[in-house]
């Protein structure tokens, strides 16, 4: 599960999942869906494969997510479908999505980076959460 939240001039992504690996593929997909209006119009036509490394857990999601932001800024890719192993050592990942287009993709938010503030990632009961915000 996750949800956004209005943070001043930035936005709040807060992902609450049953074990690491799916809370790593639910902020993929919470921050794809503050860019885009609607996630579901992203179809997995490209397949992407992505490492990331650390073994911080707070600050490999900020990198993981960092990556993905990357992706669209660089190559205009929009991305719906998330795979994800995270270990001690880091993250691998595969990543589905397409170019953008504007015919079809109606954009939500322009996400200029991911912050440090407020970040947050932490096992909470059985589920893990996470708190990131990002600047739109």
């Amino acid at each position: 599960m996750y949800e956004t939240f209005e943070h001043t001039a930035d936005l709040g992504l807060r992902i609450r999942a049953a074990d690491r690996d799916t809370l790593f593929a639910e902020a993929a997909q919470c921050l794809f869906s503050a860019i885009v209006e609607d996630l579901a119009t992203v179809r997995p036509l490209r397949k992407i494969d992505i490492k990331v490394q650390g073994d911080e857990l707070d600050f490999l999601f900020f990198d993981w997510l960092r990556e993905l932001l990357y992706r669209f800024d660089a190559e205009h890719l929009l991305l719906s479908k998330f795979e994800v192993h995270v270990t001690a050592k880091g993250l691998t990942a595969s990543a589905w999505g397409e170019p953008l287009d504007r015919a079809r993709h109606n954009m939500e938010h322009e996400v200029k980076a991911i912050t440090y503030h407020g970040l947050r990632v932490e096992k909470v009961g059985d589920a893990w959460e996470a708190e990131v915000i990002v600047d739109i």
